[in-house]
Formats: C-alpha cells, sequence, structure tokens
C-alpha cells in the first residue's frame, strides 16, 4: 500500500464518528435518489413503450351519427394537423347480461374489422379477431372476465342477440370495452341510436394545449353539437401512471434534502478533521506529501464511507421499492418491474461526484497550509473568539454552567452554524411528515365519507352462478329499511345511498353514479370547488372526472347505459378518490326515469344528542332483521395499502433523516469538546461536578437547536403546501385548503422544539465523555 494510501486508512479508521456520519448520510441521500429515479422510469415506461409500439390515439373522439355522416369524417383525416386517423367506427354503448341474476354494467362496443396498424393497434392477447358476426373480442380492461367461449346477451336489445368471446385483446388508449365485425353493428344499434368513432394522431401531442389545438381542428369542420365526448391519451396516461406517480413529488422533497444534508454534512466533517488536524498537516507536508495528495487524501477519507453508505442506500432503495413496485405490476403486459441498473449507477455517481466536490472545497484549506504554520499551531483553539458572549451570558440569571454552555456556539459561529444547517434539516423532515400523515388522514376521511354515527350497508351483490336447487336472494327493500330508520328512538338525521354504473359519451369503462335520497350534505363530503347538489338533475363530481370528459363546472354531460340517456349539471367538485374519481353524485329522483329499480341502497344515519350509539345499533337490527339488512356503528371503511406504504416510507426517511442530523450535531460537539478538553479540566479542579460538565455541553447546542427548531417548522410547512398539492396534481386530484391546511398553532410549537430535541440528542454521548474525563488527565492535554 502507497504512504497515501496508508494515511487515508489511518484516517478512515481514527475518526470513527465522522465516517458513520458521512456514510449514514450518503445512504439516505442514495436510498431516497434510487428510490424516487426509479418511480419516475417505473410510473411512464411501460405506458410509453406500449403506446410507441401500439401507435396509440392522441384522441379519441365520439360522434353522433344523427348530425354527422361517416364520409364527412373521413374527411378530417387529411386535415393539417392532423398525422394519422382511423374510423369512421360505428359505436353502441349496451348493457349486457352478466349471469342469470340481471343485467350487468354498461360498455362500449365499437365494429372494427381488424385490430388496426397505423392508430390504436390493438394487441391480441388470446384467441382470435371477430371475423363474422356473433363474434365479439372483449378488452383486457373490461368488467367482464375475459374468458374464450363465454356467452354475452344482451336481453335489452330486439332478438336478444347474444355474441360468443372468441378473443381478448388491449387498447393501450382504452377505446373500447369490446369489439365486434361492422356486420354485427346493426343488430346492436337501436334505429336513431349509436354513433361514430374516430381516433386521430397529431402532430404535436406532447401537451394539454396541443390536444385542444387538434381537437378544436378537428371538429371546427363538422356541425356543431356533432361531437359528444373526447378522450385524451394524456388522460390515460396519468391514470395508468397514478399509483406509482403519487410517490415522486415526496420522494423528490425527501431525496433532495439528502442530498443537501450529506453535502453539508461533508463538507463540515472534512472542514473540521482539517481544521482539528492542522498539525498532523504540517507532519505530512515535512515528510514530503505535495499539497495536492494532502487534498486526495482529505477527500478519500470522505469518499470511503460515502462508498459503503452508497452501496447501502442501494439496497435500501432497493427494499423499500418493494411495496410500491408491487402496485405496478402487470401494467399493460408488464409482468415484473425492477429497478433499472442504470438508475443505480447514475444515483451512486452523481451523489459520489457530490461528495468528493464537497471533500475537496473543505480540504483546499490544508493543500494552501505553509508547512511552518502548520507545524507551529496546536490543538488547542484560539481564546479570544466569543468573550463577549460570555460576559453577556455571565450577567443572565441562570446557573453559571447553563451560562458557559449557551455562550460556546459564539466561540465557533462555524461550526455552530454547520452543526444547525443539519438540525435544521431534521426539523424540516419531522414537520413535513407530521404535516403529510395529517392530510392524509383527511384524505382518507374524505374517501370514508364517515361522518355518519351508524350505517346500514348494501347488500353485497351475487356474484357468479348460484349452486343447483337455490333460489334467488331477495333484494332488500329500501323504503321499509328507511321506514325502520326512520321510526326508531335516537334517529337524528338519515340519508340513504343507490349506486349504479353508466357510461358517459366519449369515455371507454364505466362510472360510479350514487343517487342520494334526503340531505346527504352533512355526509363528510370534502368539497373542492362549486357546492353540493340541493335538487334534481345536479351533480357533483371529482377532479379525475373533470379531467377525463374535460368538463367544468357549470357544463353539463350526458349519462348512458341506463333505461334512457340522462343529462346532469355539475354544480360541484369533491375531493373522492374511490374508482379513480369517476363517479357521479346526484340526487335519486334524477334517475327515477332511468333506473326506477333501485334497491342496492346504504342508509347513512346520525344520532340524536345523548344517544347511545351501541344501544341504538342493538335496537335497529331487531327491526332489520326480518327486512334482510344489518346496522353497524362507525361509517364505512375506507383504509388504503398505499397510505399505509406512504406513512411507512415518510417515516423511515425522517428517521435517517434525524438521525444524520443527530450525528451531525455529535460530531461537531465531539470536537468542540475534545477542543476544549483543557478547559474542562480547569473547570473540573475548580470544582465543576460531572452533572454540571453534563450541562454545559447540553446547553451549547441550545441556541443552536431552537433557531434551527424555530427555522425549521416554518419551511417544513412550507415544503408540505408545496409537495402535497403536487401529489395530489399526480393522481389527478386537487386537494382542498381544508386538506392541506392541517397545522395549528399549538401543533408549531412543539414541532419547533423538535430542533432541540435533535440537538440534545445528539450532545449526549459527548456530554458523557465529558462528564467522565478524568480531571488529571485533561490538565495534561495539550
Amino acid at each position: 500500500m502507497s504512504a497515501l494510501g496508508r494515511v487515508v486508512r489511518s484516517g478512515v479508521g481514527r475518526r470513527r464518528v465522522q465516517t458513520l456520519v458521512i456514510g449514514l448520510a450518503t445512504m439516505m441521500a442514495v436510498a431516497a435518489s434510487v428510490l424516487g429515479a426509479s418511480l419516475l422510469v417505473v410510473s411512464g415506461a411501460p405506458f410509453d413503450d406500449a403506446f410507441a409500439r401500439q401507435h396509440g390515439a392522441h384522441l379519441s373522439l365520439q360522434f353522433d351519427a344523427g348530425k354527422v355522416s361517416a364520409g364527412r369524417l373521413s374527411k378530417s383525416k387529411n386535415l393539417e394537423r392532423v398525422s394519422g386517423a382511423s374510423g369512421p367506427f360505428r359505436t353502441a354503448t349496451l348493457t349486457p347480461q352478466a349471469d342469470e341474476s340481471g343485467p350487468g354494467w354498461p360498455m362500449t362496443v365499437v365494429g372494427r374489422g381488424d385490430p388496426g396498424r397505423d392508430v390504436d393497434e390493438l394487441v391480441l392477447l388470446h384467441g382470435r379477431w371477430a371475423t363474422r358476426s356473433g363474434e365479439v373480442v372483449l378488452s383486457a380492461d373490461s368488467w367482464l372476465i375475459p374468458t374464450l367461449g363465454r356467452k354475452i346477451t344482451f336481453p335489452d336489445l330486439p332478438g336478444g342477440p347474444t355474441l360468443t368471446v372468441v378473443g381478448v385483446a388491449r387498447s393501450v388508449t382504452r377505446t373500447a370495452d369490446a369489439w365486434v365485425a361492422p356486420s354485427q353493428m346493426p343488430m346492436l344499434t337501436v334505429p336513431g341510436s349509436g354513433g361514430y368513432q374516430m381516433l386521430y394522431r397529431f402532430t404535436d401531442a406532447g401537451t394539454a394545449a396541443q390536444i385542444a389545438a387538434g381537437d378544436e381542428a378537428v371538429t371546427a369542420s363538422l356541425p356543431p353539437g356533432a361531437a359528444l365526448g373526447e378522450q385524451s391519451w394524456l388522460t390515460v396516461k396519468k391514470s395508468a401512471e397514478r399509483d406509482t406517480a403519487l410517490y415522486v413529488p415526496f420522494l423528490v422533497a425527501f431525496g433532495a434534502l439528502g442530498l443537501v444534508m450529506s453535502a453539508l454534512i461533508v463538507g463540515n466533517v472534512v472542514a473540521s478533521a482539517v481544521g482539528t488536524g492542522t498539525r498532523r498537516i504540517g507532519v505530512l507536508k515535512a515528510v514530503g506529501f505535495t499539497p495536492a495528495q494532502v487534498v486526495r487524501a482529505y477527500v478519500g477519507q470522505a469518499l470511503i464511507p460515502a462508498a459503503v453508505g452508497a452501496a447501502l442506500g442501494v439496497i435500501a432503495g432497493h427494499v423499500l421499492a418493494v411495496p410500491v413496485l408491487a402496485e405496478t405490476e402487470d401494467v399493460y403486459g408488464a409482468s415484473s418491474l425492477a429497478i433499472a441498473p442504470w438508475v443505480d449507477l447514475a444515483v451512486i455517481a452523481g451523489v459520489l461526484g457530490l461528495v468528493a466536490a464537497t471533500a475537496w472545497g473543505s480540504a483546499w484549506r490544508a493543500g494552501r497550509l505553509r508547512t511552518v504554520d502548520a507545524l507551529a499551531v496546536g490543538r488547542t483553539a484560539s481564546a479570544g473568539r466569543g468573550r463577549w458572549a460570555v460576559r453577556l451570558a455571565g450577567r443572565l440569571p441562570v446557573p453559571q454552567p447553563v451560562a458557559l454552555g449557551l455562550a460556546r456556539p459564539f466561540a465557533r459561529p462555524a461550526r455552530a452554524l454547520a452543526m444547525g444547517a443539519a438540525i435544521l434539516f431534521g426539523a424540516i423532515a419531522v414537520t413535513f411528515t407530521v404535516g403529510m400523515s395529517a392530510t392524509l388522514g383527511q384524505v382518507m376521511k374524505a374517501k370514508a365519507h364517515d361522518a355518519a354515527d351508524v350505517v346500514v350497508p348494501a347488500p353485497l351483490p351475487d356474484f357468479g352462478p348460484r349452486p343447483a336447487g337455490t333460489q334467488k336472494r331477495p333484494k332488500a327493500d329500501p323504503a321499509a329499511i328507511a321506514a325502520a330508520v326512520e321510526s326508531a328512538a335516537g334517529t337524528g338525521r338519515y340519508y340513504s345511498a343507490a349506486t349504479v354504473r353508466a357510461a358517459v359519451s366519449g369515455l371507454t369503462g364505466t362510472i360510479d353514479v350514487v343517487a342520494f335520497t334526503g340531505d346527504s350534505s352533512w355526509g363528510g363530503y370534502t368539497m373542492v370547488s362549486g357546492r353540493w347538489i340541493d335538487s334534481p338533475g345536479e351533480a357533483v363530481v371529482p377532479t379525475p372526472f373533470l379531467a377525463a370528459t374535460g368538463a367544468r363546472i357549470g357544463d353539463t354531460v350526458t349519462l348512458t347505459g341506463l333505461t334512457e340517456p340522462v343529462t346532469v349539471r355539475i354544480v360541484g367538485e369533491v375531493l373522492d378518490p374511490r374508482n379513480d374519481g369517476m363517479q357521479v353524485f346526484t340526487d335519486v329522483a334524477t334517475l327515477t326515469a332511468a333506473h326506477p329499480d333501485l334497491t342496492d341502497t346504504s342508509h347513512h344515519i346520525a344520532v340524536t344528542s345523548g344517544t347511545d350509539v351501541n344501544g341504538y345499533v342493538t335496537e335497529l337490527n331487531k327491526d332489520l332483521a326480518p327486512l334482510g339488512a344489518t346496522a353497524r356503528a362507525g361509517g364505512l371503511d375506507a383504509g388504503g395499502d398505499m397510505v399505509v406504504t406512504l406513512n411507512a416510507l415518510s417515516l423511515i426517511l425522517t428517521m435517517m433523516l434525524v438521525a444524520v442530523a443527530a450525528l451531525g450535531v455529535l460530531n461537531g460537539v465531539l470536537l468542540d469538546t475534545r477542543e476544549r478538553v483543557r478547559e474542562i479540566g480547569v473547570h473540573k479542579a475548580l470544582g465543576m461536578t460531572p452533572r454540571q460538565t453534563v450541562t454545559v455541553v447540553i446547553t451549547s447546542v441550545v441556541v443552536t437547536g431552537l433557531s434551527a427548531g424555530a427555522l425549521g417548522a416554518p419551511l417544513g410547512v412550507a415544503l408540505h403546501g408545496w409537495v402535497l398539492p403536487a401529489m395530489g396534481d399526480s393522481v389527478g386530484l386537487r386537494l382542498p385548503d381544508s386538506v392541506i391546511a392541517v397545522y395549528h398553532g399549538a401543533e408549531l410549537l412543539p414541532l419547533a422544539l423538535g430542533g432541540l430535541l435533535i440537538a440534545a440528542l445528539g450532545a449526549l454521548l459527548p456530554a458523557g465523555w465529558a462528564a467522565r474525563a478524568r480531571t488529571a488527565t485533561a490538565l495534561r492535554t495539550e
């Protein structure tokens, strides 16, 4: 081993605390960066690859066949912005019979002669394409289980046609739920209904504005009102990436905190090593080391623990990614997702490069020191700095050990500033994590709508065939249940909610339509904008529904797939992440004509003040038992694995940041204590007890901890105010102020004191070492 290598190895082994601090700081930065970068890649890669491979449609438009002809639609393929188009295809929204128990949910059926090639090329996963009447190809994303040979009947159509599933396909932009041969469409379309579908690719389609421009160019030459609905590929892409995209802003925040803290910690450790090792630097130069070799020695002492920390960080990042990536598997045929090796290499190279640059900047001073000056300097710090602080602290009405400790940061302001920066980032992380947990709790509360004291859940539907000889389960009578609830002693206010499935023109798949009977405004629905429904014909929808349909508050949308189309006017935007936000909330009178038999109904009850909820439930169940229903206390369950994962990840990363901050304090206080060892010996000789020595060391970080905590708490609030809306936007949700504003004055005070706690934890070990040091040994130290 070369002489330089021996110096590096000796420095790493001798400075164990500094080595641990650098390694842990680097591990934290690498773990968060690997996880965040991997999710950025994973969230977009499956969809982007499939979209390019299948020539996905940038825009899918649904047209009214009564207002525009197929020939006129074909001419839109030659417009300036259009680079490719497919169609027109006849379409129909139909409700098949799911099993013998009754009809299923609406689905969009399109007549296509082949899977296509240039625009929206469909990928056959199983079977073959439908080439003649009586055959159908199901989408892999359809609510119907795509089983080859399955019979699908449409009892509401004339003649009740039956189709046989001959294939299963996937459209990357989800342009339909099923496809049939064009010759089949007349039998699936009632005269005067149905429409056309056109699929477009544009020359520029990377932003919502470009998609809107292409849409305007296509529809401008067509009759007004001919376009019934639209679906942008950006909406489908956001939906496909929703699960993993949620984590990205949160991990970017932690990754940035980790990287900045790593740079600060490394710079502080190396600068401290240079400051305390001045005589050693002089010896190294005296025996022939060049300035460049001295600088490389200190950079190497930082890079070795950083490399170990980076390796551990990669492992930690992979482990933390397991529960997140598990939620994204089987996306567009991706059966297994893993972190790309180039992500690991890029993060390691970037973090180690940052460590090297920071260490070099701090070690440069060692290379510039003159040999004679370095040899002439002892290890004892200058006694002239901070005397004004000592005199000022001595006048305070506090014990002398406390006064000595409070004045100490002013003797080493640069070191105190470095410790304060580490504490600051720890306080920011703690404040941010507490706020994020509270906001996620508010989102889950909005999702649960659990303001009710008692709920009578809707009966579970019958799925699959019934065993031979069994009778069809009778439907519970909502009117009888409502009468029992109304007559029960202790009932305050209540409402019922019935859920049906419907379709929206231009969108594939189905949406949930929740119809309320009674005043449901108190049920725990969190409004983002607008107001709650108060009359038939009005509707409230979540943010993703507005994004998918391109609608705004005040616009109307038409619900299809029911007995007859229903048009509702949107009066409000609600926070509700269930069913990917594809829901419509309206009054039951809105659906009376289109769906008169709403039997799958839940009832939500608020009891009167002073009523025992458990006793109320017991008595109510006596009346509900003959009706086939059961009441239970509490609202609907709305837990989520994603929330658990987010809280667990934030807790782990926060604890790592706090540990790094505490170790940064430990490193600074340890160096400071060793420099003051002779001063401590003098104080002990004059009668200072071990307990007073601990007080001096602990109080030496009080000013730094309080200052960093007082600054870190508002910065953590600001970080929360930036990251949480970005997390909501990544999943298509707008978070209202009531969900973001989770900090209150009484809560901010203990969060601000968190900086003091971190500082005290970091100073405990050096304080114990100083208290145990023997007076004679301390006085002999030069």
